[in-house]
């Protein structure tokens, strides 16, 4: 999806999922016979419980090329890592002009997110998490961006095997 090796990759089968619209686009195309109007979707789907995806789909009628968009998604679903409600570890992600920042946050918290970063991460489950989003509000950048950030995120077990110690000494120093 966006050229990570570490994402574990999810089947849509047996997964209740939601699907969120973020935006829809209008495009044009001029040709000799007038112009062709098209429309372009992006779509994030998830269970609220971790496993989450989006997708872009294309088409002349906007119900269509919605439902491309949630198709596609299904094809791309990841699993996040998650501890309790929030993330493990604060995280960070460029993706064109689009610069998200990801920080995890104490129960009570929410979701402190603005539009398009907000429905990536509710759909994911994530229930406190606070976040910034810099540069380009692109929709499409925006979540590109936030799911290069989610998928950055390591679990502190996997932390621990990779540095040959135990799981206390990872956060106890």
């Amino acid at each position: 999806m966006l050229g990570l090796d570490n994402i574990e990759k999810i089947k849509p089968g047996g997964l209740e999922l939601k699907d969120r619209l973020v935006s829809v686009n209008r495009v044009t195309k001029v040709t000799k016979g007038g112009r062709a109007f098209g429309f372009s979707a992006i779509v994030v789907v998830g269970d609220e419980a971790g496993t989450v995806g989006f997708g872009l789909g294309k088409s002349k009628e906007v119900a269509s090329a919605i439902a491309k968009a949630v198709e596609d998604a299904k094809k791309n679903l990841v699993k996040i890592p998650m501890k309790e409600h929030t993330i493990p570890h604060q995280t960070s992600a460029r993706y064109g002009g689009a610069d998200i920042f990801l920080r995890p946050a104490t129960h009570g918290t929410g979701v402190i997110a603005g539009g398009t970063v907000r429905m990536v991460l509710e759909s994911a489950g994530i229930k406190d998490i606070l976040s910034k989003s810099k540069g380009s509000s692109n929709p499409h950048n925006v979540v590109k961006a936030t799911f290069k950030a989610l998928l950055d995120i390591r679990r502190p077990e996997e932390i621990a095997r990779l540095r040959g110690i135990s799981l206390n000494k990872v956060f106890n120093g």
